[in-house]
């Protein structure tokens, strides 16, 4: 392996040879990174970015990933931020429907954690940081790859970088030169273009509003779904009192207002948000999409670069979070010469097959959350209070949703 203090490169530029490159520097390609500079693997991340988005995104971390968390020695200072979501409850028309507890999920994380994405790539690119100063660099952009069998040559740009003044340096064209190529660069990937990869993709009917207030229920670390007749809303506390409100909405709102989110929730759950204290607001529609193939040649695509879920569930950054620690090892025997060719094969099945199930369980979250008649929603509900008075199926569905 390449010792990691041996090239450490010049300021704001990636060094020019290393044994993995990561492409996007997210928070997949990051919990990567760091697993693989544990391993005493050379890892270089380059990043499109200048900063980190500053909009909250994901904030759902399940069991599974924060095991994985762990062993990138940073699931300590996670779950201390974070609010760890012990319960659920489902309500409908004012009235409590059934609730679920996650305390079956998982003996040492018996919870969901929420802690705003931001705060999340923050800890983990400080983890990163710690063990390899120079492994991120920002303000990189690829055009080219070539795989020569033996080394992949990654052809780049770097730009906006500021210079001494401040303002924006000039544009500067780079090489880099890896054994292995990651791409963690997200469901638009420029990694995937460029190898020509196919990636089936379906945009479906479902769209959302959602948005951060001050949380004045009384709900506490409870994470409540209101199932309505007009569409659920979701309900989910984080840090510092705050709670994320998510309404199923009948178009995409792109121009909605803080106050037409509150308007919505209060209509269909009677809860009132402040929209003087909303700190985020986002309109979305939902995509899934699963590539042919996640590994070509010396380049392994993963997280949303391979696979694209449904937001709702949370499921998609943990999906990417395992892909990478099933990943990490491979790549480390791969580093030391074993012949990795049967793992990777292996690894390929796995997780599109873990891809399909987090997609079907997304498409069976959303179909729970689409407009129903009333009557025949308080059928459904009925048919649910029955199912999760049972301790198995309780159990069963809690682990489910916490991808267990």
């Amino acid at each position: 392996m390449t010792a990691q203090a041996q090239s450490p490169g010049a300021v704001g530029l990636p060094r020019p040879e290393t044994d993995v490159a990561v492409v996007g520097g997210g928070p997949v390609g990051v919990f990567l990174a760091v697993l693989l500079a544990q391993a005493g693997v050379s890892v270089q991340v380059v990043e499109q970015r200048l900063e980190r988005s500053a909009h909250s995104r994901a904030i759902g971390i399940h069991p599974p990933s924060l095991e994985a968390l762990a062993g990138a020695g940073v699931a300590g200072k996670i779950t201390g931020e974070g609010v760890q979501v012990r319960r659920g409850e489902a309500r409908s028309s004012g009235r409590y429907v059934a609730a679920l507890d996650f305390a079956a999920a998982s003996e040492r994380f018996p919870y969901v954690l929420t802690l705003p994405q931001l705060r999340t790539e923050a800890i983990l690119e400080a983890r990163l940081k710690e063990l390899d100063s120079h492994a991120l660099v920002r303000g990189v952009r690829v055009t080219q790859l070539h795989d020569d069998g033996g080394r992949v040559r990654i052809s780049g740009v770097r730009t906006g970088v500021p210079g001494h003044s401040g303002a924006p340096g000039p544009s500067e064209d780079l090489e880099l030169s890896a054994r292995i190529v990651v791409a963690a660069d997200g469901a638009r990937s420029g990694v995937r273009r460029l190898l020509g990869t196919p990636c089936r993709t379906r945009a479906l009917r479902d769209s959302y509003l959602m948005g951060d207030f001050a949380d004045g229920t009384p709900d506490g670390s409870t994470a409540v779904l209101y199932l309505e007749s007009g569409g659920i809303v979701e309900s989910f506390p984080l840090p510092d009192g705050i709670r994320r409100w998510v309404a199923h909405t009948g178009q995409l709102l792109t121009g909605a207002t803080a106050a037409d989110l509150a308007a919505m929730v209060k209509e269909r759950t009677g809860v009132s948000p402040d929209p003087a204290s909303n700190t985020m607001l986002s309109a979305f529609a939902v995509r899934t999409g699963l590539v042919r193939d996640l590994v070509r040649g010396r380049t392994v695509l993963i997280g949303d670069a391979a696979h694209e879920v449904s937001p709702i569930g949370g499921q998609g950054m943990n999906l990417g979070w395992l892909d990478a620690a099933a990943l990490a090892p491979i790549i480390a025997a791969s580093v030391d010469g074993h012949d990795v060719g049967a793992s990777l094969a292996a690894y390929e099945r796995q997780r599109r097959r873990a891809a399909r199930v987090a997609s079907a369980q997304a498409r069976l979250n959303m179909a729970l959350g689409r407009p129903l008649d009333p009557a025949l929603l308080a059928a459904r509900n009925a048919g649910l209070a029955r199912v999760l008075r049972s301790p198995a199926a309780g159990n069963l569905v809690a682990r489910r949703f916490t991808m267990q």
